[in-house]
């Protein structure tokens, strides 16, 4: 006897949305929080929290005294709370969703289970959403180290948030997403911050540009950025920790692990029904289905970093396809991602680079406009930036990199845009708000069109010469 439609294992973002996605269909649904990861509510929300703070205090021209700074705790608590209530358990049990709170495992592979508790749960089939832990990496000493990581950091955080308990040297070891965020925030608390990447370049995978522009970002912060730099030693002298990185010997109070995360499914006993997995993560096909076709997956559990929007595309398709046919597949130049650094990294479809890898690099166009040309962005004094389009030559967009403020905002018009299958002369011919950010996407559009124009300037030159040297020799 079958008793839910589906069955969402794990206690993240992306389990959350699943959940919620899957009663718009009406469907029975269990929810089995099993995992003590990424239990902090609304931890992924802080970065945004914190660049509100900072602009609210550049607005009114704040200055920190310890009064502002009970004021500023007191308010990141109350937001933290509204979201917590806004996305919480109960809201789910609300709309119908058996909320189950305790470790379980697959137990049976013909018919498929997953017991909790000696409860066992049978389902059509089943969502693997349980996120993933951080890998720690083999450094001599580490063990006997206390460290943090992208899982428990913001807790500390909220836990010190006062600029003097905030006040020390912190050592972020890996270059992700995430390290970047929590970098730039402890920094903006008053925290001495040295981040440490055993690459040669920050996110390799976004444009190399935006990339430099990041770097100098944060060292205006004051961040001390180490590149191509490999952590070989920690030890602990007289209560100070200390890190041989590369050729330097670096003192610091606290150290941060945010480097690659693994699969947080150690416990479901995966082998046993075979869903096959490795370190990095969870194996599924393009319609998220695992090894096992009745059990799929969403989220970071399949590899890359906790990003909620990456998370919530994937949880749509994946119950749209346990609940109904496994017909749909992902597409994620489609999606949209971003980094709530100051600016804001917004990012979608392919780079220059990538683009050049699918596509003769004849056709390929790269345009950009940059923040200091935008009316707003003077206005406001947040100049610093650049809008990126990546087009072929018919007009077709392949992608978009957006480094200035407001980013993870303007990126979601061309995300309908590149759903839609519009060209950039659609963009270019809007007539946006004025002053607007947004303004910087027309802008960048219209590039193409002065660029059409230079070419076809090129071709009359070219036309008019071949003309000329006919009638020269008729002549």
């Amino acid at each position: 006897m079958i008793d839910y439609d589906l069955v969402i294992i794990g206690g993240t973002f992306a389990a959350y949305q699943a959940a919620l996605i899957a009663t718009e269909f009406r469907a029975k649904v269990a929810l089995v929080v099993n995992s003590t990861i990424n239990n902090h509510p609304y931890y992924q929300y802080y970065p945004y929290i914190f660049q509100q703070i900072k602009q609210i205090k550049q607005i009114n021209n704040i200055k920190v005294n310890h009064i502002q700074e009970n004021i500023e705790k007191q308010y990141i608590i109350n937001i933290a709370k509204n979201i917590y209530e806004i996305n919480s358990l109960d809201n789910l049990m609300m709309q119908g969703v058996d909320i189950i709170t305790d470790h379980g495992q697959f137990t049976d592979k013909y018919p498929l289970e997953f017991t909790v508790n000696q409860r066992k749960l049978k389902a059509r089939n089943y969502l693997l959403a349980n996120g993933s832990i951080p890998t720690i990496p083999q450094i001599k000493g580490l063990e006997n180290i206390a460290y943090l990581t992208i899982n428990n950091i913001w807790q500390y955080i909220e836990k010190h948030i006062d600029k003097n308990a905030l006040n020390k040297h912190f050592a972020i070891i890996g270059g992700t997403p995430q390290s970047i965020e929590i970098a730039q925030i402890l920094a903006n608390l008053g925290s001495q911050i040295t981040l440490i990447l055993n690459n040669r370049n920050i996110l390799n995978y976004i444009d190399t540009e935006i990339a430099q522009l990041l770097i100098a970002q944060l060292e205006i912060n004051g961040i001390q950025i180490l590149t191509d730099t490999i952590v070989t030693q920690i030890r602990e002298i007289d209560g100070k920790k200390w890190l041989q990185a590369g050729n330097k010997a670096i003192e610091t109070d606290e150290i941060i692990i945010a480097i690659n995360q693994e699969p947080n499914i150690q416990s479901l006993n995966l082998k046993s029904i075979g869903v096959k997995y490795n370190q990095q993560r969870l194996m599924v096909n393009k319609k998220l289905q695992s090894s096992n076709h009745r059990v799929y997956a969403c989220g970071d559990v399949i590899g890359g970093y906790n990003i909620p929007s990456l998370g919530n595309y994937e949880a749509n398709i994946a119950v749209k396809n346990a609940l109904f046919l496994p017909i749909h597949e992902v597409n994620y130049q489609t999606v949209i991602w971003g980094i709530y650094c100051q600016p804001n990294i917004a990012h979608i479809g392919l780079t220059a680079n990538q683009a050049k890898g699918k596509y003769p690099a004849n056709q390929i166009l790269e345009l950009k406009q940059y923040f200091k040309t935008n009316t707003a962005a003077q206005i406001t004094g947040e100049n610093t930036g650049v809008c990126k389009l990546v087009v072929l030559e018919n007009g077709q967009i392949l992608g978009c990199c957006i480094f200035g403020s407001a980013a993870t905002e303007i990126i979601n018009i061309m995300a309908l845009l590149i759903a839609k299958n519009l060209k950039v002369a659609e963009l270019a011919n809007i007539a946006p708000i004025y002053p607007s950010f947004s303004e910087i996407l027309v802008k960048t559009a219209r590039e193409w069109q002065n660029e059409r124009m230079r070419k076809n300037h090129i071709l009359q030159e070219l036309l008019a010469s071949f003309f000329n040297f006919r009638r020269d020799i008729n002549f």
